[in-house]
């Protein structure tokens, strides 16, 4: 995952970078801006397309600090959405992961699951269900079961063309705290790296229960990560 995100685009230009702070400006960029904060240095990586990076005044070896940079961001009418925790699976805890069967109450989910599905949507809130997005047609998609219900669901699809799968998860009420998101978590992973993917959950700073669960499922958290309001992707519940 370090690889992934701080190798340098062959197409990027780095204008400045002062051991924290550093912006570099790339032409080929999915979104507009993006904003990564890395757990092991601390530092903030700004990516932006050039044409923003006009927009903001931004030029080579001209560098600003982190603060006016987003001050320059407001005074062009731009807003940052809310950074996400990036939490990802460490390399020396896959071999217990890979290791570990599924619980018997785990399993996939396919269309045949369709109406147990639509049950299972009736019963959470619908902030629940946007927040989470977990949909039964995604790449991937895992069910918890009590008593031949489910009691939680988990869905993943690949992120911005890498080879990432972004995550979803929802538990229903009822049966929160009884270790079904981390079974689903783990469950999904095992099926991603299965797959050449890495599973990647991302949830907001103020999320203390997905927080909980992420770690509860031995992720380990990368940094945070944000872009636009306007360019804002789906987030991990």
């Amino acid at each position: 995952m370090t690889d992934l995100w701080l190798t340098p685009s062959p197409t990027g230009r780095l204008l400045f970078d002062d051991g924290g702070f550093s912006v570099t400006a790339d032409p080929d960029l999915t979104d507009r801006l993006t904003v990564l904060t890395t757990v092991t240095d601390g530092r903030t990586r700004v990516r932006l397309t050039p044409a923003l990076a006009a927009t903001l005044g931004l030029e080579p070896e001209q560098p600003v600090e982190e603060g006016e940079f987003r001050d320059r961001l407001e005074s062009a009418g731009l807003r940052l959405h809310g950074a996400d925790h990036l939490f990802y699976l460490a390399e020396q805890d896959r071999e217990a992961l890979l290791a570990e069967p599924d619980d018997p109450s785990v399993r996939p989910l396919t269309a045949a699951d369709a109406q147990a599905f639509e049950r299972f949507q009736a019963q959470a809130s619908e902030q629940d269900l946007e927040d989470s997005y977990v949909e039964l047609d995604h790449w991937a998609v895992y069910g918890a079961f009590v008593d031949g219900e489910l009691a939680g669901a988990a869905s993943a699809y690949p992120w911005n063309d890498a080879p990432l799968a972004d995550l979803g998860v929802l538990t229903l009420p009822l049966h929160r705290g009884r270790g079904h998101a981390r079974r689903l978590v783990r469950a999904m992973a095992r099926h991603a790296l299965a797959r050449g993917h890495e599973l990647q959950y991302r949830c907001q700073l103020d999320n203390h229960a997905s927080i909980a669960a992420a770690a509860s499922a031995g992720l380990t958290r990368f940094g945070t990560w944000d872009v636009l309001s306007a360019e804002r992707g789906t987030t991990t519940n």
